[in-house]
């Protein structure tokens, strides 16, 4: 997953003659975060988090994109501090009420880790860093889907995970509209979001690459097909013959249970088809679509679909959304479960 250096500087000189190189931005790692964090007190731990997620990559190649999901909505609300696993308090709902984290899956296999763990090394590894690992390890997981032996392949993570957070012991629905990026937006509006967490636009150009795997309901992306902006037509930027493809696997009004791949006929490869096909006016949600709308970004998605780019350039921003208001030291807690803070 890395480029020679006569590519890197073929890549370099070909951005300088376009007049588009640009100065990287990238935000130094966490000072309190770091590899192997739990190496003395919990040597087994990143393994157990690694093979236990296998395992169920191996049955339910979907969890892939489940958990990756659930790792950017958490980042986005309070850092990522696990706060978007902890279950709604008396009357106070959590971000897991939020419409835009309805849709959430993965709960369960988080439990089952966290369980796992706790037996092994109680009260030592977060929940913040549990689902940090376990997104990773889960799209590292999917190239080797295919893979008949029932041990465990030689390991090959997508990006690097630095762990120390400590998990938060707050969690507001209030607080995720405006905050988690909406597939609705437009290109300002993501830009401001992820410009408020730190994230630039190549990071935003990157992360969405995220669309490469999973699938979407249809009333994420239906007005797009039958009345976009109160026209009563479909988007214009839309594919035509996609947006047929689309109406019929989403008739309207659309059905709350029917999903379509984000990435077509690609929805379980980690991989850059994701930019190819928005260059195609494929891109599903209007968010997708926005990437083209700013020169900066529709640059980036061109050079993005080269496969080795991306890969690297996914990591680095996973490093960066992984930075997002941590927790660490004394600050917050180790939860003994991820749905419920401590008892004091």
């Amino acid at each position: 997953m890395s480029m020679s250096r006569n590519s890197i500087f073929v890549f370099l000189v070909s951005l300088l003659v376009f007049g588009v190189a640009e100065v990287c931005n990238a935000k130094q790692p966490h000072p309190k975060l770091k590899m192997n964090f739990y190496v003395t007190k919990c040597p087994e731990a990143e393994v157990l988090v690694r093979n236990i997620t296998w395992s169920k990559l191996k049955t339910n190649p979907a969890l892939g994109a489940k958990l990756l999901r659930m790792h950017f909505h958490d980042c986005f609300v309070r850092g990522c501090d696990a706060s978007v696993l902890l279950d709604a308090v008396d009357n106070t709902q959590a971000e897991k009420d939020a419409r835009p984290n309805l849709t959430l899956q993965g709960f369960v296999e988080i439990d089952e880790i966290k369980s796992k763990v706790e037996k092994l090394c109680p009260g030592v590894v977060s929940c913040a860093d549990i689902l940090s690992l376990a997104a990773r390890d889960s799209v590292s997981f999917l190239p080797f889907l295919d893979h008949d032996s029932d041990s465990i392949p030689p390991f090959k993570p997508m990006w690097p995970v630095l762990t120390g957070r400590r998990d938060g012991n707050t969690s507001l629905a209030s607080e995720t509209n405006g905050n988690v990026p909406s597939p609705f937006s437009n290109f300002s509006t993501l830009m401001n979001v992820f410009d408020s967490k730190g994230l630039d636009v190549n990071d935003l150009v990157a992360l969405s690459g995220g669309h490469s795997i999973g699938v979407a309901r249809c009333g994420t992306f239906s007005a797009r097909l039958y009345n976009f902006n109160g026209t009563g037509e479909a988007d214009p930027s839309l594919n035509a013959a996609y947006v047929e493809i689309l109406k019929a696997q989403c008739p309207n009004p659309a059905n709350p249970a029917t999903t379509v791949e984000m990435d077509p006929q690609s929805s379980v490869s980690f991989d850059s088809n994701y930019f190819k096909i928005l260059l195609q006016k494929k891109g599903l949600f209007q968010s997708d679509a926005a990437l083209l709308t700013n020169l900066r970004a529709a640059i980036r998605v061109a050079t993005l679909q080269n496969s080795k780019l991306f890969y690297i350039k996914f990591a680095e921003s996973m490093v960066k959304m992984g930075n997002i208001g941590v927790l660490t030291g004394a600050v917050g807690e180790i939860r003994k479960q991820c749905r419920v803070v401590n008892s004091k």
